[in-house]
């Protein structure tokens, strides 16, 4: 598919990632799925987040709405409106909503939702 409307692209609650629990109200839509990277869509409620985890992926993470506290291996970051953190493949990290936000991941390479995250229909 080479188009996805977001009002049209199912929301659902992201349970757990590679294994670990959530905690809190963490809402996902899948936007867009390519051969090499995936297109997330993620809502934070806060105190909401996932703990720390590993991906075989890298990821971009761009704050559309809000605040969260973002963790990269040793590192704390909080970001707002337009910042932009970088999760490297193979280095823990994990996310926490501070506010009501919305953050868009840009995951490369591409790989299946199920292989790293558990989720559930809203």
């Amino acid at each position: 598919m080479d188009f996805s409307r977001n009002a049209d692209v199912k929301e659902r609650r992201i349970k757990i990632v590679e294994g670990k629990a959530t905690h809190g109200e963490v809402i996902m839509k899948p936007l867009m799925i390519g051969d090499k990277m995936t297109l997330l869509e993620i809502q934070y409620a806060p105190g909401a987040g996932a703990p720390l985890h590993v991906h075989r992926h890298e990821t971009v993470a761009y704050v559309v709405k809000g605040k969260v506290k973002m963790f990269v291996g040793n590192e704390e970051y909080v970001l707002g409106v337009g910042d932009v953190c970088l999760h490297p493949e193979g280095v823990p990290h994990g996310v926490e909503g501070i506010e009501q936000a919305v953050v868009v991941e840009i995951k490369s390479p591409a790989q299946p939702i199920e292989q790293f995250l558990g989720t559930e229909d809203k």
